[in-house]
């Protein structure tokens, strides 16, 4: 066998995972994606073995729920054929294999830094001297924004070369705040410490990162979940994404100056947090997941409130919807702004809400469902024309179908099940792989322990890692003025990114 076959969060000795030559290596992964838009890969890194670097290739394949995972041992100072001259989508990867660890791919359209870690191979590679594309033109001109924002988020900076007011290239300029989230998983020793570690990876995502970590911590430690566990883990995720897109409803709407749906959309996102601090004592989840336990068991008490909660959320919601999408002045913003099509996201490699726009129809819960999804059957939200448009619907669709979901869930309210306790110590020289769809979409989430069952690998990746290049797609050709509701209705992560 050239790669091996396994589920979402499925724990596997490392030993069982072929290695290849690379040339193998590369025919084969490349092959899998090439041409094949239900595969995509969910996560391509390096691992120091001795004075070489061991890769890693993940490949998901949505029809048969199956992750396809192959290796390959290579020098430090090897030359590689680039998997991106063949298969764009593996250019970041290959770039942050490049920072990482030198190691130099030819038929790279351009191995530019991704992150810019303390730990970099090339400690020449500063921020202050990004590479940013030229055009060397008279007509032309650059505008600069950032890296500090107008709000009060985390720094990012975007680079838009224009003629007059329509933009020709943007280049997105992240890495200011790297903050060595996956070596400290392997410093940090304790559980716990790991765990709010895992809640910290991104602010608006806790509830995401946090069951991903518990997951996989779990099934590296031979621990089962109880019903119990599923379900308030779902629930809290459903909650998370209700939240989040009813704040992004908010945000774009005060990016086309429409007051009163910010208004409204703003005031709604408050009771969904509040009632998460009601169930756990944090407006963002934070404390409310933890691996081997239900931490604060979901009570028919609290789903009562819940119910309560949303009957008053949603005919709010919806008649703010009815005036939103029957306004006009709103519609010319948000229709034909902001466009990517279906080729480019499947070239980039786009990932959940991004992809979805557009007829690329990703989402974990339904192609690798965990915890209570199976029993949902879900059914992604897909739009078809890729703009600001069909970003905003899918919001208000996503809200709709998760109020759905909690509704159900809420009327059959499984029993509090003790559990067996939680063995903290893994499994020795394994590897495990847990994939959750957060509200943004793909997050990934892959460990490898060593001889004694001690973390040697921790790799985190965000759905922003592959779906900041459609934002600089997305805004190509469009008036400069329409940048911030293109970025807005994305909404990435810069510490999403910025690990």
């Amino acid at each position: 066998m050239r790669y091996i076959v396994i589920s979402n969060n499925q724990t596997i000795p490392v030993a069982e995972i072929p290695v290849l030559a690379y040339g193998d290596f590369f025919e084969l992964n490349t092959g899998l994606v090439a041409g094949h838009p239900e595969r995509h890969c969910v996560n391509y890194f390096g691992y120091p073995v001795g004075e070489k670097i061991k890769l890693f290739c993940c490949i998901a394949d949505d029809n048969t729920h199956q992750i396809l995972i192959s290796s390959c041992l290579v020098g430090r100072s090897d030359e590689l054929a680039a998997f991106s001259g063949k298969v764009l989508s593996f250019e970041k990867f290959e770039r942050e294999i490049h920072e990482n660890f030198g190691i130099t791919f030819s038929g790279h359209p351009w191995l530019k830094p991704v992150r810019y870690p303390c730990n970099r191979a090339d400690q020449s590679q500063e921020i202050a001297n990004y590479p940013f594309w030229k055009i060397d033109s008279e007509e032309l001109h650059e505008v600069g924004v950032g890296p500090i924002h107008a709000g009060i988020i985390e720094p990012g900076h975007f680079r838009f070369i224009c003629n007059g007011e329509q933009i020709l290239h943007l280049e997105i300029q992240l890495g200011f705040q790297h903050r060595g989230v996956e070596p400290l998983f392997l410093e940090k020793k304790k559980l716990l410490q790991r765990t709010i570690l895992a809640e910290s990876i991104a602010g608006d995502t806790v509830v995401g990162h946090t069951v991903a970590f518990a997951q996989l911590w779990e099934s590296l430690c031979g621990f089962k979940p109880v019903e119990d566990i599923d379900f308030a883990r779902t629930l809290a995720l459903e909650l998370e994404r209700i939240a989040i897109h009813t704040g992004d409803l908010s945000a774009v709407c005060t990016d086309i100056a429409y007051q009163l749906g910010s208004a409204v959309f703003g005031r709604l996102r408050t009771p969904i947090i509040n009632y998460m601090q009601e169930w756990g004592g944090n407006r963002l989840g934070k404390g409310l997941v933890r691996p081997g336990r239900n931490q604060f068991p979901f009570t028919r008490t609290l789903a009562d409130r819940l119910r309560e909660v949303l009957d008053l959320y949603e005919p709010d919601f919806e008649e703010m919807n009815h005036k939103l999408f029957r306004l006009p002045s709103a519609l010319s913003r948000f229709e034909r702004t902001g466009t990517v099509s279906y080729e480019d996201l499947l070239s980039i490699g786009a990932v959940g809400m991004a992809a979805r726009m557009n007829n690329l129809n990703r989402d974990i819960r339904a192609s690798h469902p965990y915890a209570f999804y199976p029993a949902l059957k879900h059914e992604p939200v897909v739009k078809h024309h890729g703009d600001v448009y069909s970003r905003v619907q899918i919001r208000k669709e996503e809200i709709r179908q998760s109020i759905g979901y909690i509704r159900e869930m809420i009327g059959h309210v499984p029993a509090i099940a003790g559990s067996g306790k939680l063995n903290e110590e893994p499994r020795p020289d394994s590897f495990t792989l847990s994939l959750v769809e957060g509200w943004r979409g793909e997050i990934c989430h892959c460990a490898m322990t060593g001889p004694t069952g001690e973390l040697v690998l921790y790799k985190v990746k965000d759905p922003s890692f592959h779906n900041w290049l459609a934002l600089a797609l997305a805004v190509r050709n469009n008036e400069i003025s329409d940048f911030p509701i293109c970025n807005k209705s994305f909404n990435l992560s810069y510490c999403g990114h910025d690990l």
